[in-house]
């Protein structure tokens, strides 16, 4: 009978979307429990340090100091890998004397702790608070988010002073990219457990911001990161590529405009 098959269909959908929302978080955080080896980083000079979250978590993470006159960039990374597969892309900031700072999230690379939204926050706000501690703040830090890590660095740059924003491939909300990913699934943005929503953040930071998206990203589509960058106010500046996707922005001169930006708004040779 008709109906039967649609009803056994129906429920059939019922427990693919219900399954699908009982393990979101797992979908969103490709945690692996790989440790990042120092021993093969591309840039020398990192420290392995560990920092310790608001809620009493241990987290190893990556320091590189700056040169004299150059802000430290917290990089917060996206969905999956840990802070040794960045470093590659990253030894371009190094060389020109920029100090960095690898933010690790719980759950990855051998870290205790599941990740979720306000577990992220709180260990990029503890990589901040050590950074504190050197006599590292405020002026002296350019925020970098990357994909996922965009939800993040945003957050950050809304709460604290910061010389810069960097975006590589963002989007306005987790909520809007999950009904984009799933739009087979009813309400399934609003199903959504963390919506990371720098659309509603974007507009009251006031700091230099400069996105990076490619016009080949499937992942998050062009037009999620136009949208943020019209919420966001100036100075801004928006670069695009042709030819890239969501992860080789890198091999297309992303460097190289990123160097350009920081010179631009932070280029003098003075301590900031």
């Amino acid at each position: 009978m008709p109906w039967r098959v649609a009803a056994v269909a129906l429920a059939g959908f019922g427990v693919f979307a219900g399954g699908l929302a009982m393990t979101q978080r797992s979908i969103i955080y490709q945690a692996g429990s790989e440790a990042p080896d120092l021993a093969r980083s591309a840039i020398d000079g990192f420290q392995e340090i560990t920092v310790t979250t608001a809620d009493g978590l241990d987290l190893v993470a990556w320091y590189l100091p700056a040169q004299a006159g150059k802000p430290v960039i917290v990089m917060t990374h996206g969905n999956a890998g840990n802070i040794g597969h960045r470093t590659g892309k990253l030894q371009p900031f190094a060389e020109a004397g920029y100090g960095l700072f690898l933010v690790e999230y719980r759950g990855y690379a051998g870290n205790p702790g599941k990740p979720d939204e306000e577990g992220l926050y709180n260990d990029a706000r503890a990589g901040l608070a050590w950074l504190a501690d050197q006599g590292i703040s405020g002026r002296d830090t350019v925020l970098y988010g990357e994909s996922l890590g965009t939800g993040v660095a945003v957050a950050m740059a809304a709460e604290v002073e910061s010389a810069a924003l960097i975006l590589e491939t963002p989007f306005t909300s987790l909520s809007e990219l999950a009904g984009n990913m799933y739009w087979y699934v009813p309400m399934a943005g609003h199903a959504v457990f963390d919506k990371y929503p720098s659309d509603e953040r974007i507009g009251d930071i006031d700091m230099p911001v400069l996105m990076l998206h490619g016009e080949r990203d499937t992942t998050i589509p062009e037009r999620f990161a136009q949208a943020l960058f019209e919420k966001a106010v100036e100075p801004k500046e928006f670069w695009l590529t042709p030819e890239a996707g969501h992860n080789n922005l890198y091999d297309y001169g992303a460097a190289d405009v990123v160097l350009a930006f920081l010179d631009t708004h932070l280029g003098n040779s003075d301590p900031l």
